[in-house]
């Protein structure tokens, strides 16, 4: 597999983007342990995902293993309690100095991209609609709990589609977002974002790209689910459910976590559950795909073995050597 990218004067900042279950972060972990800082060290893995934030979230999450978190340096895992409310702001604000201090540093940082929302929030800023009004949301959240999550989520997709394709029916908070500012100036919030989509970045950062077929993701999504219950997600989904602080309306909705909460509640068995985990994890991979279409600058590889994991990974660090000297 030949890299027909040219990465120019390359900065110390890679970013992995793809859909879930499409390998990403088998790819980070392969560069990481190849490129070391000025120390020596590997590089630093950054996890730009919405619920990997959470302590506690780990086999549903898919985050590494001890063993791998032992080997190579993550940042941005666990650095939350699963009952407190968590958002891109707050990932930004605690992400950049990190980011910022690779910089300066020259050390080389590997964004593995799980919620494209975040790494747009740190690369672009973060957009800036009307002040929230209270009293909106807790109509809508009631709205949500009388009827369920799918009427927000046809709501919103009455009054701006274009908002509602790439808002994943779990998310309650951005639907509800999405749907107070619609309230608040008339305007869908997807028409309002468009001032937020500026070429200027925050920092310089390349961007690469893993691609599967849509059977294949499909696949892997089916065999990652048999995995995660096989290694005990549905003991991990229960010991959270019955912690005393219980868990924050944006950790509830984590794919995994909602279906089998639902089941442990008696509201569905757990072949249902099962299942439902496998559906909205495909929805979620067809919404990635909408989102990052949105990107320019990616370099795609398209891969059809996993094999080509390391020819990817070979070819990156050959044309990120060849940058830098």
């Amino acid at each position: 597999m030949v890299l027909e990218y040219d990465f120019g004067r390359m900065t110390n900042i890679l970013a992995i983007v793809g859909c879930t279950a499409s390998g990403k972060s088998e790819l980070a972990e392969r560069l990481a342990s190849r490129w070391a800082g000025s120390g020596g060290s590997p590089a630093t893995i950054m996890a730009v995902d919405s619920m990997q934030v959470y302590r506690s979230m780990d086999i549903g999450t898919a985050k590494p293993s001890h063993q791998t978190r032992a080997r190579l340096e993550y940042v941005m895992i666990d650095v939350a309690n699963p009952w407190e409310s968590y958002s891109a702001a707050s990932f930004v604000q605690t992400a950049m100095p990190i980011i910022r201090e690779h910089q300066e540093k020259n050390r080389p940082l590997i964004m593995v991209v799980g919620t494209i929302l975040y790494f747009r929030a740190l690369l672009e800023g973060l957009f800036e609609g009307p002040t929230a009004e209270p009293q909106i949301r807790r109509r809508l959240r009631q709205e949500a709990q009388e009827h369920g999550t799918a009427y927000l989520h046809d709501k919103l997709s009455k009054v701006d589609p274009a908002a509602a394709e790439r808002i994943h029916p779990n998310d309650i908070r951005r639907a509800i977002r999405a749907l107070e500012v619609f309230e608040l100036t008339g305007t869908p919030i997807s028409q309002l974002q468009v001032q937020w989509q500026s070429p200027s970045r925050q920092f310089d950062c390349r961007i690469i790209g893993v691609a599967r077929e849509k059977e294949d993701i499909n696949r892997r999504i089916n065999q990652r689910v048999k995995a995660m219950m096989e290694e005990g997600l549905l003991q991990e989904v229960k010991k959270l459910r019955d912690n005393p602080h219980g868990l924050s309306v944006q950790a509830a909705q984590a794919v995994g976590y909602k279906e089998l909460i639902e089941h442990l509640d008696g509201k569905v068995s757990l072949d249902e559950a099962v299942d439902q985990i496998k559906i909205q994890t495909r929805h979620l991979a067809k919404l990635q795909r909408t989102w990052l279409k949105r990107f320019d600058r990616i370099h795609w590889f398209h891969v059809e073995s996993e094999k080509q994991t390391l020819d990817i990974a070979n070819d990156v660090m050959e044309q990120l050597f060849d940058s830098i000297t």
